[in-house]
């Protein structure tokens, strides 16, 4: 398994006021993607002059996870599942997401800290 990026995550239910602070601390939109999963998520992903990434998602909860983008999410599930990680228990997030360009799946420690797990779908439309 390999990490291709390793960055922070805020799922909001006021994403516009996070996106407006880290667009004060420098950050810029890179991209949006809309409609993820049966929430019809949305998620923007900001980067700024460093080569710092966050990503903020509008959301109906307040979580704050890490984003770990791999190349092999079913080896990135097992190796975390090896260290006593499990599938996220609310309902839409316990299973795969498959948003047409990518497969997620929501990891939670032992300790409780949440990974977002995803490999980007390099052949899709």
């Amino acid at each position: 398994m390999k990490i291709t990026s390793f960055n922070p995550l805020i799922v909001t239910k006021d994403s516009e006021s996070a996106i407006a602070l880290f667009e004060a601390l420098g950050f810029e939109r890179r991209h949006t993607k809309e409609g993820i999963s049966e929430n019809n998520v949305t998620d923007v992903r900001m980067k700024d002059a460093n080569g710092f990434h966050v990503d903020v998602s509008q959301g109906t909860g307040e979580w704050t996870m890490i984003r770990m983008n791999v190349d092999n999410l079913d080896e990135a599930v097992a190796f975390l599942e090896a260290h006593g990680f499990h599938k996220a228990r609310h309902a839409v997030a316990n299973k795969t997401i498959d948003t047409g360009s990518s497969k997620i799946n929501i990891m939670v420690s032992p300790s409780g800290f949440i990974f977002s797990v995803s490999q980007h779908i390099k052949d899709h439309d």
